[in-house]
C-alpha cells in the first residue's frame, strides 16, 4: 500500500437539488406501490424541468396509486412551496407516461433459467432470476463510525445540515437546491487532514455575498469538521461563483439515476453504472449493490480487512451471480481469495435470498433517496444492509481458515 500523500475527494446534494428531487420522486412512487403490493414490479424514471414534472418507465401492479399527488407532496415535502423559489408542486405540470414491464423481462424475472432448465422444485429462493445483466460493486472501510470513506461521509453530514438549518429557519434565506464537496488529504490509507471544503447553497437574492459566506462557515462548516482532521486552516469556498439565487429545476433539469457517485462511495471505488431509485428489489442494480455492501461492512467489521471491496455480476434471469469478487487492497489478515470463501458462504446474492435477507419488499426507498443509500446510520431504524450482525461468525471462520 501506498504511503505517499495524497488528496480525495467527493461531493454531496440536498434534497433540493434537481436530480435528488426526481431521484426522491422515483422512490416515492416505489414506496407508494410496494407499501400496497410487495410484488409490484416497477422501474419508475423521473424528469423536473422549469415548471415540469414527466414521471415514465415500466410498472406492472394490480393497485391504484395516485402519481401527481406523489409527486406534488414530494416536492412540498422538500421545500418548493412558492413560485418564487423558481418551483412549486402546487402548480407544475406532472405529465405521466407509464407502460407495463416487458413480458419477455418477466419472463425470466418470475421464474429463473435455474428453475426453467431443471427437474427442481419452483422452490421461492431459486424462482427469482436477476432482473438485468450487469455488475455491483460493495465497499466498506475503516476510516469513520459507519464504515465509510470518509471524503463522502463528511460530504453528507455537510449537506445534511445545509438543509437542516434551511428547515428549522436558522438562515430563512436559503433555499433547497445545495451542494457540498470535501477533499481530504491521506497518509497512505489514514485521513489526516481536510484540505478544502466547497458549500454552494440556493438563497434570497437580496442576501450580501459576505454574509452567506460568514454564517454557512459558522452553522454548517465549522460545526461539522472533525477535530482530528483539522491539522492546519482548510481552504473554504462558500458560493464561489458569488450568487445562486435561480435553482432547482428552474435552472437545470434533474433526472433520476444522474448522482450514483453521490449514492454510493463518493467515486474511492469504482461503480457498477446501474442506479438505483425508482426500482423495485428484483432490479439488482438496487438490491445487489445493497447486498454487495452488506457483505464488505461485515467482513471490515469482522477486522478482517480495513477495505473491502466487493463485485458482484448477474445475467439476466439467472438467479445465481456469474462471479464474485473480493479486493481488499493489501489491507486483508488472510488472502482475498480466502475472503471470497467467506463471502460466498455467509451471503446469499440469488436476488430472492437477498430481498429476504434486507428486507426490501417494504417501502423505504424514498427516506435513503438523498445523502446516500450507504452508510445510513443515522436513520432510525437503519437499513438492513448496515448491519453487521454476521461479523462475529465471520471472524470466528476466518480465525480457523
Amino acid at each position: 500500500m501506498s504511503k505517499e500523500r495524497y488528496l480525495i475527494t467527493s461531493e454531496s446534494v440536498t434534497e433540493g437539488h434537481p436530480d435528488k428531487l426526481a431521484d426522491q420522486i422515483s422512490d416515492g412512487v416505489l414506496d407508494a406501490i410496494i407499501e400496497q403490493e410487495p410484488m409490484g414490479r416497477v422501474a419508475c424514471e423521473t424528469l423536473v424541468s422549469t415548471g415540469l414534472v414527466v414521471v415514465t418507465g415500466e410498472i406492472s401492479t394490480s393497485v391504484y396509486v395516485d402519481i401527481p399527488k406523489i409527486v406534488r407532496n414530494t416536492i412540498k415535502d422538500v421545500g418548493y412551496t412558492r413560485a418564487k423559489y423558481g418551483f412549486d408542486g402546487d402548480t407544475c405540470a406532472v405529465i405521466t407516461a407509464i407502460d407495463e414491464q416487458s413480458p419477455d423481462i418477466a419472463r425470466g424475472v418470475d421464474k429463473a433459467l435455474e428453475v426453467r432448465e431443471s427437474e427442481l422444485a419452483d422452490e421461492d429462493i431459486e424462482r427469482i432470476g436477476a432482473g438485468d445483466q450487469g455488475m455491483m460493486i460493495g465497499y466498506a472501510c475503516n476510516e469513520t463510525e459507519e464504515l465509510m470513506p470518509a471524503p463522502i461521509s463528511l460530504a453528507h453530514k455537510l449537506a445534511r445540515k445545509l438543509s437542516q438549518i434551511r428547515k428549522d429557519l436558522v438562515l430563512p434565506y436559503l433555499r433547497p437546491d445545495g451542494k457540498s464537496q470535501v477533499t481530504l488529504e491521506y497518509d497512505g490509507i489514514k485521513p489526516v487532514r481536510v484540505d478544502t471544503v466547497v458549500i454552494s447553497t440556493q438563497h434570497h437574492p437580496a442576501v450580501d455575498e459576505s454574509q452567506i459566506e460568514a454564517d454557512i462557515t459558522e452553522h454548517v462548516i465549522r460545526p461539522m469538521l472533525p477535530e482530528a482532521l483539522l491539522d492546519g486552516k482548510p481552504k473554504i469556498f462558500v458560493n464561489p461563483t458569488g450568487r445562486f439565487v435561480l435553482g432547482g429545476p428552474q435552472a437545470d433539469s434533474g433526472l433520476t439515476g444522474r448522482k450514483i457517485i453521490v449514492d454510493t462511495y463518493g467515486g474511492v471505488v469504482p461503480h457498477g453504472g446501474g442506479a438505483f431509485s425508482g426500482k423495485d428489489p428484483t432490479k439488482v442494480d438496487r438490491s445487489a449493490a445493497y447486498m454487495a455492501r452488506y457483505a464488505a461492512k461485515n467482513i471490515v467489521a469482522a477486522g478482517i480487512a480495513d477495505r473491502c471491496q466487493i463485485q458482484v455480476a448477474y445475467a439476466i434471469g439467472v438467479a445465481n451471480p456469474v462471479s464474485i469478487m473480493v479486493e481488499t487492497y493489501g489491507t486483508g489478515k488472510i488472502s482475498d481469495s480466502k475472503i471470497t470463501e467467506l463471502v460466498r458462504k455467509h451471503f446469499d446474492f440469488r436476488p430472492a435470498a437477498i430481498i429476504r435477507d434486507l428486507e426490501l419488499r417494504h417501502p423505504q426507498f424514498r427516506r435513503i433517496a438523498s445523502y446516500g443509500h450507504m452508510g445510513r446510520i443515522d436513520l432510525t431504524p437503519a437499513p438492513k444492509w448496515e448491519d453487521t450482525d454476521r461479523a462475529d461468525a465471520i471472524r470466528k471462520d476466518a480465525a480457523s481458515a
